[in-house]
């Protein structure tokens, strides 16, 4: 499938794959589709960064490929490795068949049969379908030697194998890198991209998706549902719940048959959206109660 032509068709696109995209999103990324750019994601955990990357890949057919960040990630461990199980087999079949050519075996040994591609270089590939999706989530969590390494990757499209050469991407992969900003990214890498603020949703907005989501929840509790979680990101919780954590909670309530909010289902469920004990102690009995009856006094209609 070709890239949308204009903002509102990827918003359609994105709706097709159960994703509610808000104009500003919606027109960041059809520019960073539209222009080649990476899109620079940065934001609280669990407002939906990486689901936009699966939804833009599932909707235009594209092989989605993750790149799952971490510390101490480093380049060859985004780029390539080589099966050393596999080239010590082949040393051991070259000396017990004799006249082994140290230097022809050499040769042999650092091809591409023997290369394990990991997210970057698979990336650079031609793929089915045209050119994939490359998720670099959490780009955060590495350190500042992995993303001048990736700055350079990024600019060109290209990595280096030194027993193989350089490998160019034919077709430039469509880039989100995604943040929870636990540090801040360099503005060096950040300059190469679009950048978008993900915010928590507006009621109107998180309703929208849990419907999407969970559209079997009917509406009185999918409104319970929203407006409990909204309250609970404005009480100085660890962890404040993200999306994910609503249309989680939503799925647990409507698997227990659940058709309402009472304090004794929040204080059984509440493993659904926190997710550290002192959250979960500081929500227990009487503070869930508080914030269902402020939450019923605010749905209740006029």
């Amino acid at each position: 499938m070709q890239n949308p032509t204009s903002i509102g068709a990827v918003q359609d696109m994105l709706a097709g794959q159960d994703y509610v995209c808000g104009r500003a999103l919606g027109t960041v990324t059809y520019l960073a589709l539209t222009l080649g750019r990476p899109l620079f994601l940065e934001g609280e955990a669990g407002t939906g960064k990486t689901e936009i990357a699966k939804a833009i890949a599932a909707g235009l057919g594209r092989r989605l490929i993750r790149l799952q960040c971490y510390e101490g990630l480093d380049a060859a461990s985004a780029v390539y490795e080589w099966n050393f199980a596999e080239q010590m087999i082949a040393i051991r079949t070259a000396e017990a068949a004799g006249g082994v050519d140290r230097g022809h075996l050499k040769d042999e040994l650092f091809t591409e049969d023997y290369l394990v591609e990991r997210p970057l270089l698979q990336a650079m590939r031609p793929q089915a379908g045209g050119a994939p999706v490359l998720l670099i989530d959490e780009i955060d969590r590495t350190d500042e030697p992995f993303e001048a390494f990736l700055l350079e990757a990024l600019s060109d499209f290209q990595v280096t194998i030194p027993e193989l050469g350089t490998i160019h991407a034919p077709e430039p992969p469509i880039v989100i890198l995604t943040s929870n900003r636990t540090r801040e990214v360099h503005d060096a890498l950040k300059r190469r991209c679009l950048y978008h603020w993900v915010e928590y949703p507006t009621f109107d907005r998180e309703i929208e998706i849990l419907q999407a989501r969970a559209p079997e929840a009917a509406e009185q509790l999918s409104r319970e549902v929203v407006a409990f979680v909204q309250a609970l990101r404005t009480e100085d919780l660890f962890k404040k719940p993200g999306v994910a954590e609503t249309i989680d909670w939503a799925k647990c309530l409507l698997a227990l048959d659940v058709i309402s909010l009472s304090p004794e289902v929040i204080a059984d469920t509440l493993g659904a959206i926190l997710k550290y004990q002192d959250d979960i102690a500081r929500m227990q009995g009487s503070e869930a109660k508080r914030i269902l009856d402020e939450v019923r006094s605010t749905l209740a209609p006029a």
